[in-house]
């Protein structure tokens, strides 16, 4: 980033290759993967598998659709999916789940997180004259809508464990969980130990212009290769994407601490203003929500103005943010953009 442009906070997915990923991506050997034969998209499979603990792995282009891949592979048109309350699949698929796998959501839990115990009293059984049977639990971690929180891998495990029991299939949505492991300590083969089938993203923290991948028992895999071809997302030549997440892996994987602690000096910054509301200890990644007191300009109002000043972030609501931070962006610059947004914030409402 130059200094004319501007400090970019609306998602982690705005980083442009560095100079050694385009390098990377130029040297890397490509086959036709449609025919198994790249070979360096057969490599990130391998490594991922390897670093989730799972047999096999499938690289897809976009983690939208390694959402929508996972859901044709687990249910079946009718079937009900239990996910937390304000997940991606409901909130930023456009509806995929509905008009490509037929399924409906229960949405449960709050603050990015559910119990065991929730998802019982939600689960609806097979066989049942009225309701459509749970055929799928899926956990998003870490959960974007309410700020990139943590999902409890013991809770996590206590919940796969209970729809184990009772025949229903687990589904991680991993797109950030190499966030999520930075975050509490634990591999991301721990994290994804109680899952039937996990994704994870490279285009996130890890920097790379695109690419996600599932991991599962191979007989899993194997079933997700026809619906990725569904979906459109069989392509040829796509070892360039699989060599950027390769780099991403090896360079930019331990950055994504210093990513969160971008984060953390940003909310405390916020938090300093009487007009703006966040808890900075409650910042666990890279993502931050904020809310506009009443006496503020609106959310919409505060992006705009802000815009013009050089930063860049997405209002979710009418008084309320998202701002998220990557390795495209210093220190030096969410700090500077937390003062660029108090300053809007404690200026007269229009």
């Amino acid at each position: 980033m130059n200094h004319t442009d501007p400090i970019d906070l609306r998602s982690d997915t705005v980083t442009r290759p560095s100079p050694g990923m385009r390098e990377a991506m130029a040297r890397a050997p490509v086959g036709d993967d449609q025919f198994g034969e790249d070979p360096t998209v057969n490599r990130l499979q391998e490594v991922v598998a390897g670093l989730l603990g799972k047999e096999a792995a499938l690289w897809v282009p976009t983690g939208v659709m390694a959402n929508q891949v996972a859901l044709r592979v687990l249910t079946r048109p009718g079937d009900d999916v239990v996910v937390s309350r304000d997940c991606h699949a409901v909130w930023h698929e456009s509806g995929a789940g509905a008009a490509n796998s037929g399924v409906q959501f229960t949405e449960i839990g709050s603050g990015g997180s559910f119990t065991r115990e929730e998802f019982l009293a939600a689960l609806k059984p097979a066989g049942h004259a009225l309701f459509p049977p749970t055929t799928l639990v899926q956990i998003e971690n870490t959960h974007n809508r309410c700020g990139g929180v943590v999902f409890p891998a013991v809770e996590a495990a206590r919940v796969c464990a209970a729809a184990r029991e009772r025949g229903v299939s687990s589904y991680l949505d991993g797109a950030r969980l190499w966030n999520a492991s930075v975050a509490c300590g634990s591999s991301p083969a721990e994290l994804a130990g109680p899952f039937d089938l996990v994704s994870v993203a490279f285009s996130k923290g890890l920097g790379a212009p695109g690419g996600a991948m599932l991991a599962g028992r191979s007989e899993v895999i194997h079933r997700a290769v026809r619906y990725r071809r569904m979906l459109g997302g069989a392509m040829r030549q796509v070892g360039i994407f699989a060599a950027a997440g390769l780099y991403g892996l090896e360079h930019n994987l331990p950055g994504l601490a210093a990513d969160h602690d971008k984060a953390r000096r940003f909310a405390r910054r916020l938090a300093a203003s009487r007009r703006i509301t966040v808890d900075p200890s409650r910042v666990q990644t890279n993502i931050v929500f904020f809310d506009l007191a009443a006496d503020a300009p609106d959310a919409p109002a505060v992006v705009a103005k802000a815009r013009e000043q050089g930063v860049l972030a997405v209002a979710f609501g009418s008084r309320t943010i998202r701002a998220v931070t990557h390795l495209d962006v210093t220190s030096e610059q969410c700090e500077r953009a937390a003062e660029v947004i108090v300053r809007i914030a404690e200026s007269p409402a229009a």
